[in-house]
């Protein structure tokens, strides 16, 4: 399947950027009918979550949290990387080119490793997503003087490649199917390798009763 991959520079080592750049706010606010009212909330709340539309400059692909961590793991070891990626309330929002909220689901129904991998939440055109603050809060200002904890929606929404550029590279369908298929397989080697040490153990236990016999 790689064969299809698009011919972009590859990092093996995934980039954890934390800051969304001015360009990458750009961007961003690119997503919304009213980009200069974006600005201005962001001016005024630099740490809050915003919500935008998807289906104009990127769709979003939301996995499971562990699945959504080993499709990004994936595309940056062996594929073309990612576009953005965020961590939300236990899941990975993977940013990719427009209309792939459409094809993916599709291309998912007819892959032999389709029912490995666990529902995928895919929003597109009419859809909205929350995205993490431009910059995450600081530790010591998640909580307030009186103790209690900063606002949950902060706390537990954050970028793991920010976005830097107006104009990122983004994933399409294939390329997400690609990491999918790859994330599904590596999961199910490590239920194996899981599985291997309790078998075993049992193995050696019934071995020992039949010898006792």
């Amino acid at each position: 399947m790689s064969d299809w991959l698009p011919e972009t520079p590859r990092n093996l080592a995934f980039p954890t950027t934390a800051y969304v750049t001015l360009a990458g706010a750009d961007w961003l606010a690119s997503a919304s009918p009213h980009p200069e009212g974006m600005h201005m909330l962001w001016a005024e709340r630099p740490t809050a979550p915003s919500v935008l539309p998807c289906g104009v400059a990127f769709d979003v692909i939301d996995a499971p949290a562990l699945f959504g961590r080993r499709m990004v793991d994936r595309l940056w070891s062996a594929g073309p990387g990612s576009g953005p990626v965020a961590a939300h309330r236990a899941r990975i929002l993977l940013f990719a080119a427009p209309g792939t909220a459409h094809r993916l689901p599709a291309l998912l129904a007819w892959e032999e490793w389709g029912s490995a991998v666990p529902p995928l939440l895919c929003h597109g055109g009419g859809d909205a997503v929350t995205v993490p603050p431009l910059h995450p809060r600081p530790r010591k200002a998640a909580r307030g003087d009186d103790g209690d904890p900063g606002e949950p929606a902060a706390a537990g929404s954050r970028w793991l490649v920010a976005p830097d550029v107006r104009e990122p590279w983004l994933p399409g369908p294939d390329v997400l199917l690609w990491a999918c298929v790859r994330a599904a397989r590596s999961a199910l080697g490590a239920d194996r390798e899981t599985a291997r040490p309790h078998r075993e153990p049992a193995a050696q236990g019934a071995d020992a009763a039949l010898a006792g016999g």
